[in-house]
């Protein structure tokens, strides 16, 4: 049998094996950001203005939430929100209540799994964030308050944490059910 018997004897023929050929090799992977918006932004001064005559020594307490959804069929462009309700209390009295969700537009592409929700849950929000941050220190500034200086967020110990806590969960109920069937 000739060695050239397999091969194409045509450039039609030709190009279809070498197209079969890119279609096995490995998916391209890509990570891009299309577009950065204010998705919801609030702002209340319960308190005002008599909270401007008190020492300005506050307190914090902030709330973070972040979330994705696919905005395609196809899985590959996704909307990724933040959002930080950030409340500053003087002497027990609110002075105010500041909250932005800020959202994004990425395309993600060859990612599947653990690595797409991992690029959803900490490489996207670790993107937004610092717009978010700019976000509500000009919220609060048009506020007549001192602007907050968010501090960074580590996105992705918190992915981790969250990863982890999924796995003991599911190893304790793992473990529950083979008891119940022990028994």
């Amino acid at each position: 049998m000739p060695e050239n018997e397999n091969q194409p004897t045509n450039p039609e023929e030709q190009a279809a094996q070498e197209g079969q050929g890119e279609a096995q090799q490995p998916q391209q992977v890509g990570f891009a950001l299309d577009r950065v918006y204010v998705k919801d932004i609030s702002f209340e001064s319960p308190n005002s203005p008599q909270i401007f005559t008190k020492q300005w020594k506050p307190e914090f307490k902030m709330d973070l939430n972040t979330k994705h959804k696919p905005l395609t069929e196809e899985g590959n462009l996704f909307e990724v929100s933040v959002c930080v309700t950030l409340t500053a209390t003087v002497e027990g009295m609110t002075a105010y209540i500041a909250e932005v969700e800020q959202g994004g537009i990425f395309q993600v592409i060859g990612l599947q799994g653990m690595q797409l929700a991992q690029a959803l849950s900490s490489m996207c929000p670790n993107v937004i964030f610092p717009y978010l941050r700019e976000s509500m220190d000009s919220l609060i500034v048009k506020g007549s308050f001192a602007p907050a200086m968010l501090a960074p967020v580590n996105f992705d110990a918190i992915f981790a944490d969250a990863v982890r806590k999924k796995q003991a969960e599911m190893q304790a109920a793992a473990e529950e059910a083979q008891d119940s069937t022990a028994h």
